[in-house]
């Protein structure tokens, strides 16, 4: 019985531990079948020892999505390992100390304007730079956390989030025609590395379990890894421009 990645080509971008949804992700779709490309930005040599607990060491490239000759240069190197690719995943996202947990007026347009291009923009210009890769029938996917409300420290990240949401909408209608699908999956909380930089959202992580009414587990990144895998395969040819909830129900209360 085929996977249901068989024979996809997927870039994974935003590796960084093996706690990460991303390296969870690219798991998944190993295991389904798909070859598997990862992205990294810093620590390279961290990104590649995580690349060999896959259960097919991945190759590893070097990622700044705000450095334009990463960008410009990624679609040859990508052909490098790979002749073109049926999948992206965008998972990348960063905002300095001010924008999160603290004094939400008072963080500069200097910090704010990096947590957007680096969160937000960065889903356009990963697109543009994978384009020459991507044919009929690819999928784009992005990493969300629902941005429809004011989520307790969150704060400029939020704001960032509610950009990739209407970036991820305008996308779809742009490579649409091309045959490419735009989507976001807006995961409930996940303990990475990431969430635990954001002062406070502990709080937010130890009641979404009670709050959900298929339960979370803060600790269990399958389900999210799972559905990213999902919005990947061929099995949703016609969703574009959508967020898929796997929150487990929190975004459907009135809480």
């Amino acid at each position: 019985m085929s996977g249901l990645l068989e024979g996809k080509r997927i870039l994974v971008t935003g590796v960084i531990t093996d706690s990460s949804i991303a390296f969870h992700a690219a798991r998944v779709a190993q295991e389904q079948g798909a070859e598997v490309v990862l992205t990294g930005f810093g620590r390279m040599s961290l990104v590649e020892r995580i690349a060999g607990r896959l259960p097919n060491k991945a190759p590893v490239l070097e990622l700044d999505v705000t450095n334009s000759e990463h960008l410009d240069t990624l679609a040859d190197r990508v052909r490098e390992h790979v002749d073109g690719l049926d999948g992206v995943l965008h998972s990348i996202g960063y905002a300095p100390p001010s924008c999160l947990g603290a004094d939400f007026l008072a963080a500069p347009w200097e910090d704010v304007s990096t947590a957007l291009e680096i969160s937000a923009y960065s889903l356009k210009s990963l697109s543009a730079a994978t384009l020459p890769l991507l044919g009929q029938g690819a999928s784009i996917v992005g990493m969300d956390f629902d941005a429809r409300v004011a989520w307790p420290a969150y704060d400029w990240m939020g704001v960032a989030k509610a950009a990739l949401e209407s970036t991820s909408r305008y996308l779809a209608r742009e490579l649409g025609p091309k045959g490419v699908r735009v989507n976001l999956v807006s995961a409930g909380p996940v303990r990475t590395m990431a969430a635990k930089s954001i002062p406070g959202f502990g709080e937010l992580e130890d009641a979404w379990g009670d709050k959900a009414p298929l339960g979370w587990d803060v600790n269990d990144p399958a389900p999210v890894a799972r559905s990213v895998c999902a919005v990947l395969s061929d099995w949703l040819p016609k969703t574009t421009g959508s967020m898929i909830m796997v929150d487990g129900g929190v975004h459907a209360l009135g809480m």
